[in-house]
């Protein structure tokens, strides 16, 4: 018996009857060369484009500038090199199924019971008769460009993961750094004020208690997007809830880290980097607009609801001899959501 008649024999073993077997093209034929160099190219443009993915990964220039040259191209090139590369995969698929695959009508009755070990063998033989059908051995081609195609698709689809052994994100620690970072000023180290959206530092007066502001470095162009991760937004609490928030700093180990009854926090929120701004002084929680997260502020900017996992980071102050809010510091864990925010 043939391969296809084992097969054929124990489908009937199985109740299924395979009532239309066609190849549809010759072995051998014009058809099926031109076919396979078909599917050929189409993995041999996946293959291409998902290598054109990694080279721009790699070494397109990709950092954010506020007046963009070739930076402005990077996540466009990414997104049509990586979606040439999944057509040219899908495409080759297709063709390959559609075209050079024989045409089969079976139809199986439901049944039960033990596999014995003929139905065993059969199997095998039925699988070994489905990689004979795909033609890999006859067409070489195939093989050779399913592997050049995929073996690149499949890094890919790594690449997020191992960029970082490929280039350091980390650079000059600018994940973690914001405009509220000590400046040196001529060898001495320089507190950076707390400053509205138009300049103006902020004193403690003005602000009553329960009331909050949005601030930023006091910097050039800290209140532009250059600075986008420095929002801040300054709470004055009353006294009894500034009194459980530094109770709760002391525990967290952030002595010395509130003023007074004043506290600050990033206002970008953890989950999604939307600005989470929206402060109910009844409750001291601090919510965000966009998925609904909200943090106590009192329990150090603690999660309570939404999908917000990490807390707000939090901001220390201090007033400075003139009377004006600085930061003493800068935050001491990175702000928004990022690479962190990995398992």
């Amino acid at each position: 018996m043939t391969r296809f008649d084992i097969v054929r024999e124990g489908a009937r073993r199985d109740d299924v009857e395979i009532v239309h077997y066609e190849p549809q093209v010759v072995p051998g034929s014009k058809a099926e060369r031109r076919l396979t160099r078909t599917v050929a190219a189409l993995f041999a443009v996946a293959g291409l484009s998902s290598l054109a993915f990694l080279a721009v990964f790699i070494w397109w220039p990709w950092r954010y500038r506020l007046v963009a040259d070739v930076e402005e191209y990077y996540t466009p090139l990414l997104g049509v090199t990586l979606g040439i590369a999944l057509l040219g995969v899908g495409f080759g698929i297709l063709v390959w199924g559609k075209k050079l695959l024989p045409k089969e009508v079976s139809i199986q009755d439901r049944h039960e019971g033990a596999v014995s070990p003929e139905e065993r063998r059969i199997t095998g033989q039925t699988m070994l008769h489905m990689a004979d059908e795909l033609g890999i051995k006859r067409r070489p081609l195939l093989g050779v460009s399913l592997l050049a195609g995929l073996v690149p698709v499949g890094v890919v689809a790594a690449t997020p993961l191992i960029g970082g052994l490929i280039r350091n994100p980390h650079t000059d620690r600018e994940l973690y750094q914001t405009g509220f970072a000590p400046a040196d000023d001529q060898g001495a180290i320089t507190s950076i004020r707390l400053v509205r959206e138009d300049g103006r530092a902020v004193r403690p007066a003005d602000l009553l208690p329960g009331g909050q502001v949005t601030v930023f470095p006091g910097i050039p162009r800290g209140t532009s997007n250059e600075y986008a991760d420095s929002v801040t937004l300054l709470i004055h609490l009353r006294p009894e809830d500034a009194l459980k928030a530094r109770e709760n700093n002391e525990e967290a180990g952030k002595t010395d880290w509130m003023w007074g009854n004043y506290i600050a926090y990033s206002k970008i929120c953890t989950h999604a980097g939307c600005p989470a701004s929206l402060y109910e002084q009844q409750t001291n929680r601090l919510l965000c607009p966009c998925h609904q997260s909200q943090f106590l502020i009192t329990e150090n900017a603690k999660p309570v609801f939404g999908p917000a996992s990490r807390p707000l980071p939090q901001l220390p102050i201090e007033v400075d001899d003139e009377g004006f809010f600085v930061a003493s510091s800068d935050y001491k864990d990175p702000i928004g959501p990022d690479f962190w925010e990995r398992p």
